[in-house]
C-alpha cells in the first residue's frame, strides 16, 4: 500500500485509505447478505447450466442448492475487487492533485490507472458469478473479464511507448480502444480459444517489462516487476494442483483455485505498482 514516498515528498492522503477499507468492508458485507438472504435457495434454477456443474473441473464441492454453489471459490474473487480498487481511488487522487505532482505517465493519465482498476472489480465481480452459479453465461463473462485488466496494461504501455503532444486525446482514446477491444472480446468469446488469448495478453505485458530494461529515459522499481512474476508462478502452481485434487480437501475454505485468485489478484496489483514507481532516469526509483 502506498503509504508515503509519493512525487516531490507527498504523501498518499488519508482519505484514499480510509474509502479502501470502507469499500473492502462494504464488498464483504454486501457478500455476505447475498449469501445469508439466498442460503438453500436454488437461485440459479432455469439459467442454461456449464459443463462445470456436473463435471467439476476444480476440486471445491458443488453446491446445487444455494446462491454460492462454490463457496470459497466465489468469496475468493472478492480479491479482484479490492486490487483494482486502490488504483480508482489513486487515480482519483491524481486527478485532484496539481500536474507538477505527476512524475510518471500513469500518473498524468489517471484515467487509465482507474480504467485499469475498474477491469480489475469486473474481473471479480465477472469470475465470482460463474464461481457462484456455474452458468453458461457466468462462464461467458469470467472468460471475458479476464481478459480485460491485461487490455488496460497493455493500453497503458502504448501510451507510455508512443507519447504524443496531444496528451488528452492520446489517453482518452487508448481508453476508449481498451473498452471497445473488452466489449468485442466479451461479444465473440465463445470463437476465441481462451488457451491461445490469455497467454498471448500475458505475453504481451511481460513483453512491455522485458523492453522497460532497455528503455534509457525512464527507471521502474524492478523488484514490483518480480513480485509480479512470482506470485504469477504461484498461482499457477496452486491451480494445476487444485485441478489434479492435490491442494486440500473438497469442503475446505483453502482451495488451490480460491489462492489462484489471490495470486493473480496480487500480480495484478503489482504490475499497477509496477507502473506507478516509474520516474525519469536520473531521479531515485521507489
Amino acid at each position: 500500500m502506498e503509504v508515503s514516498g509519493g512525487d516531490n515528498g507527498s504523501r498518499t492522503p488519508g482519505w484514499v485509505h480510509a474509502g479502501f477499507c470502507v469499500l473492502v468492508l462494504a464488498s464483504i458485507l454486501a457478500a455476505w447478505a447475498v449469501s445469508a438472504a439466498y442460503d438453500g435457495i436454488n437461485v440459479w434454477d432455469g439459467w442454461r447450466e456449464s459443463r462445470e456443474l456436473h463435471k467439476p473441473v476444480y476440486a471445491e464441492t458443488v453446491r446445487v442448492e444455494t446462491v454460492f454453489r462454490t463457496r470459497a471459490n466465489t468469496w475468493s474473487n472478492l480479491f479482484y475487487v479490492w486490487a483494482g480498487l486502490y488504483p480508482v481511488l489513486l487515480g482519483f487522487w491524481d486527478v485532484r492533485r496539481a500536474r507538477e505532482g505527476r512524475t510518471n505517465y500513469l500518473k498524468r493519465t489517471p484515467a487509465l490507472g482507474i480504467l485499469f482498476g475498474l477491469m480489475c472489480c469486473y474481473l471479480g465481480v465477472g469470475s465470482g458469478l460463474f464461481h457462484a452459479s456455474l452458468t453458461h453465461w457466468g462462464q461467458h463473462v469470467d472468460v471475458a473479464a479476464m481478459y480485460s485488466p491485461l487490455v488496460a496494461l497493455i493500453a497503458l504501455n502504448i501510451g507510455r511507448w508512443v507519447p504524443s503532444k496531444r496528451n488528452m486525446f492520446a489517453w482518452s482514446s487508448l481508453a476508449a480502444l481498451a473498452i471497445i477491444a473488452s466489449g468485442l472480446l466479451y461479444v465473440y468469446k465463445w470463437e476465441m480459444n481462451s488457451g491461445v488469448v490469455l497467454p498471448a495478453l500475458i505475453a504481451a505485458v511481460l513483453l512491455f517489462g522485458v523492453l522497460d530494461r532497455f528503455r534509457k529515459t525512464t527507471t521502474l522499481s524492478i523488484r514490483w516487476l518480480l513480485l509480479a512474476g512470482g506470485s504469477l508462478t504461484v498461482a499457477v502452481a496452486c491451480r494445476q494442483l487444485d485441478v489434479h485434487g492435490l491442494f486440500s480437501g473438497l469442503d475446505s475454505w483453502f482451495q488451490g483455485h480460491s489462492f489462484w485468485h489471490l495470486f493473480t489478484a496480487l500480480c495484478l496489483y503489482c504490475m499497477y505498482r509496477y507502473y506507478r514507481s516509474e520516474k525519469d532516469a536520473g531521479l531515485p526509483s521507489k
